[in-house]
């Protein structure tokens, strides 16, 4: 099967037998395209992943990039051109001088690099999911663990190693080849390189978990959500607010769908991670409420055990997400509610569910190219396992994100699928910046770019487009 003996790994092609596997056996989602490269080259390090981009250039293929496999859409998954498949590039090394820890992108950061650090006293705010590798995570922008309070974990990126669209290999930071720097931090599937290695600027890790937990009926949903978007400004910045529809265990036994509002705090001891969860006993519902887990004492591990619960592999998934941005005032506030109410109230799968996470306050990004954010966060998934589910889940997301467009001011990349919607999801500034450094560094269009049903019309809200039309 291997076509160059040059390649420590191994170069697949559409006539090998182990051809789907190597094109989509890695692929998290179950639901996996039928798109078709050329060829998928498993890296085995480096070396590899420069002579693959050098093949490319010889052959005059297009360059793909898979890390963890975790992309909703499997942007890694193209047709035609060279796809690089970066999973055996997994190694850990951490520096006790500096506390910077080094990892290859397909690094998983829940499973593998936070207890690799939590050993040494140190904590990165990596993905939620334990199986999401850090190389696509990153790129996005990172939305992690306590984003709110520690910053988008693509902030704490402080060297890139990347092979270029010539096969050479760079180290890129704030000071040397600093678009490539400024680029990896939240350009995405169209950074113009692979990057091979992150360098992570690392935390003490806290001294204790205490996690809140109210679980609500759906028909509460409203008055519960509008108390939280006059709660979330004030609630202590050690506390991850997370708001979920999703089928759990209820005290009369078995599992139905409620409306969970969870408070996580991250605290240096016990007392403080339970004092900063005060504001959440100020919920006008507490009394309706299912259940009610007050700060009871958590862990790393059993957090990560509960998103391995709450995210099955190889499941089916659609999912779609938004930026929801409005004013204060009772009416802002109102629409905002109302706005993302169905995503969170009609999911048409037994183990769908919808996230509403909080962002504020709201803060400044560092100049990076990753610039969009709000004060709160949505997301929602089907989740099923017969195919002939896809239409009606997919229409269903659809008709739920046009109903939050009022309220919409833009996307996340890291839960996308621009074949079916694409939104604002970079600062006017910054997405002119970023195609400056992508003609610069890429002028031959070796890498791929974003996967999307409209290139003419990236980075836009398509109601926006259709407003300066008129």
């Amino acid at each position: 099967m291997t076509h160059d003996l040059t390649f420590d790994g191994t170069l697949v092609l559409p006539s090998d037998a182990g051809w789907d596997d190597a094109r989509v056996g890695r692929v998290f989602n179950g639901r996996r395209p039928d798109r078709q490269p050329d060829a998928v080259l498993i890296a085995a390090n480096v070396d590899d992943v420069q002579k693959g981009v050098r093949l490319a250039k010889e052959r005059g293929w297009t360059v793909a990039v898979r890390s963890g496999g975790h992309s909703w859409a499997a942007w890694s998954v193209r047709d035609g051109g060279l796809l690089i498949d970066l999973g055996a590039l997994d190694d850990i090394a951490y520096d006790e001088a500096t506390h910077i820890a080094s990892a290859g992108p397909a690094v998983k950061g829940g499973e593998v690099l936070s207890p690799y650090l939590e050993q040494r006293g140190r904590f990165f705010n990596g993905g939620h999911c334990p199986t999401v590798g850090i190389g696509g995570f990153l790129l996005q922008g990172g939305q992690g663990w306590n984003q709110r309070g520690w910053g988008w974990a693509a902030e704490s990126v402080v060297a890139v190693d990347v092979v270029t669209a010539d096969g050479d290999l760079v180290r890129a930071d704030a000071e040397h080849h600093s678009d490539l720097y400024w680029a990896a931090r939240g350009a995405g599937p169209a950074f113009p390189g692979i990057v091979v290695r992150f360098h992570l600027a690392t935390r003490p890790k806290f001294g204790a978990l205490a996690h809140t937990v109210h679980g609500y009926e759906l028909d509460d949903f409203t008055e519960v959500m509008t108390w939280m978007y006059t709660a979330h400004h004030q609630i202590p910045d050690n506390v991850e607010i997370v708001c979920v529809s999703v089928p759990v265990p209820v005290p009369e036994g078995g599992e139905r769908r409620l409306f969970l509002v969870t408070g996580l705090a991250f605290g240096d001891d016990l007392a403080h991670a339970q004092a900063s969860l005060a504001a959440f006993h100020t919920s006008p519902v507490r009394e309706r409420a299912v259940f009610v887990q007050d700060a009871a004492p958590s862990t790393l591990a059993a957090q990560r055990e509960e998103q391995l619960r709450n995210n099955p592999e190889h499941w089916q998934y659609i999912c779609d997400n938004a930026w929801i941005d409005g004013d204060d005032t009772p009416e802002g506030i109102a629409a905002m509610v109302e706005g993302i109410r169905p995503l969170f109230t009609t999911n048409p799968t037994e183990k769908g569910f919808a996230i509403w996470m909080s962002n504020a306050p709201r803060r400044a990004l560092p100049d990076m190219a990753f610039s969009l954010h709000t004060d709160a966060y949505v997301a929602a998934y089907t989740v099923y396992e017969d195919p002939a589910e896809y239409a009606r889940n997919r229409a269903w997301v659809s008709e739920v994100f046009a109903h939050a467009e009022p309220v919409t001011a833009g996307q996340y990349l890291g839960d996308s699928d621009m074949t079916h919607r694409q939104l604002k999801f970079m600062a006017p500034a910054n997405w002119a910046r970023l195609q400056e450094i992508i003609a610069a560094r890429d002028p031959e269009g070796r890498f791929h770019r974003y996967l999307a049903k409209d290139h003419d019309a990236l980075n836009v809200n398509h109601w926006e487009r259709a407003d300066a039309a008129r």
